[in-house]
Parts: structure tokens; C-alpha cells; sequence
């Protein structure tokens, strides 16, 4: 007997670093959002998607990541994912790696942004040589910003875009993508179990404040002497 389903409204965001265009990767990243969008709602769900195109962002790129300071429109991405039900994340493959401007944004971001968030992987590339890089790269670097890929990644090289099972590998990871967003497990982390996670100093959403500063490790830490942290006999200040 399947369980009635709340109808709900879920925010779906895309993250294309295709820079061509037409982009053989916003393609990809878009018929697997279509795909999503159509199950959700099929199950009686409204959709609502945004697009972050990632060659926009790239004058502001440098500054964000030599300084972590933020441009206007790194900022409002950033807004966009933090609302974000689920992402869809497509990069090109070149040389056996995800596009430095793919990697660099998501290396920006803070840790503690997408934790618990599905995501669909894309990439595409000009052979099917390229094709491990979603699984091997690009879903150890979510795994280290803890979001949660969907299991299906998706690739496809020129020879697959003729190939019906690409479309079949979409349906498999828009439904997963569908399923673990009506779950609602990023929200449920962020409202039960957000305090059980590790949070990197200055990206804890606020709860960093509750660190004791006066602490003999923070001294340590903010260039304080031995002595200063714990009335240590041996000060090598004069050393």
C-alpha cells in the first residue's frame, strides 16, 4: 500500500559549468532536471528551478578564491543553494578531471552549505575515456562537502547523446533525486542533527560563537605563548 504524499514546494538547482553554447553540458544537466521536475511533479508537488551558469561567475572568481570575498553574484548563487531542495551539478571533463572553474566555485563554498543535500552528478566529455571522473573525483568532492549524491551518476561522451540508455541513466537519477528530496532529509539534518556535526571554525551558521575563545588550544591557536595557554614552567619566548 503506498503511503499518500504531502504535496509540496521543492527548489531545484542547476549548476552548469559548460561554457560553450550551445553547452552539451547544460543539455545534460537540463534533461535530468526536466526529468525530475516531471516525477515531483507527477506526485502532486509544485517545482520551482534556478539555473546557476557558471561562466557568469567567473570575473568574480579570483577574488573569491585568493580572499573568500564575495561578489554580487557568487553571493546570490550561494543563497540559491542554501534554499536549495536538491541540485542538479554538471561540469566538462578535461583531461581526465572536472573543469577547473567546476571544481574552484565548489571549493569556495563553505563546508557546511550543502550538508545533507541530494545531487545529481553530470559530466560530459568528447570520449568515453573520461567517463570515471564522476564517480572517482566528482563524488569524493561532494562526499567532503557531506551532501548526499544520488547513486546513479550520469555521463556522456559524444558517441551516448544516439544512445538510449542515457536517457534511461537520467530517469534512474532524476527518480532517485525525486525520492530523497520528498524525504526531506537536508532539512530534517539541519532541524535534529545539525549540532552532531563537525563544523569548521567560521562556517558553523552561527554556532561557532559558542566556542570558548579563552580556551589554552585557542590561545595556542591565536599566537599566544605556552605560558599564556596553560602556566607552562618552560617559556621559550627568550630562548
Amino acid at each position: 500500500m503506498t503511503t499518500p504524499v504531502t504535496p509540496e514546494t521543492y527548489r531545484l538547482v542547476v549548476v552548469s559549468a559548460g561554457v560553450s553554447d550551445p553547452s552539451s553540458t547544460r543539455l545534460l544537466a537540463d534533461r535530468a532536471t526536466q526529468r525530475a521536475v516531471a516525477i515531483l511533479e507527477s506526485r502532486g508537488h509544485t517545482v520551482t528551478v534556478t539555473a546557476i551558469d557558471l561562466r557568469e561567475l567567473l570575473p568574480e572568481l579570483p577574488q573569491a578564491l585568493s580572499s573568500q570575498l564575495m561578489g554580487p553574484r557568487f553571493t546570490k548563487a550561494i543563497e540559491h543553494l542554501q534554499a536549495a531542495d536538491g541540485i542538479i551539478a554538471a561540469a566538462p571533463v578535461y583531461k581526465a578531471a572536472a573543469s577547473g572553474l567546476f571544481s574552484s566555485f565548489f571549493q569556495v563554498l563553505d563546508n557546511d552549505l550543502l550538508i545533507g543535500k541530494p545531487v545529481i552528478l553530470a559530466a560530459t566529455a568528447g570520449t568515453a575515456r573520461h567517463a570515471l571522473v564522476v564517480d572517482e573525483e566528482m563524488r569524493s568532492l561532494f562526499a567532503y562537502l557531506r551532501a548526499l549524491p544520488v547513486p546513479t551518476g550520469l555521463f556522456a561522451s559524444t558517441e551516448d547523446w544516439t544512445d538510449k540508455a542515457l536517457g534511461t541513466r537520467i530517469d534512474r537519477a532524476a527518480t532517485e533525486l525525486a525520492i530523497l528530496v520528498e524525504s526531506g532529509f537536508a532539512r530534517k539534518v539541519r532541524d535534529d542533527s545539525w549540532a552532531r556535526y563537525q563544523h569548521t571554525y567560521g562556517s558553523a551558521g552561527g554556532t561557532e560563537l559558542d566556542i570558548d575563545l579563552d580556551s589554552d588550544m585557542m590561545r595556542l591557536a591565536t599566537g599566544g605563548s605556552l605560558r599564556d595557554a596553560a602556566a607552562d614552567p618552560f617559556d621559550l619566548r627568550d630562548s
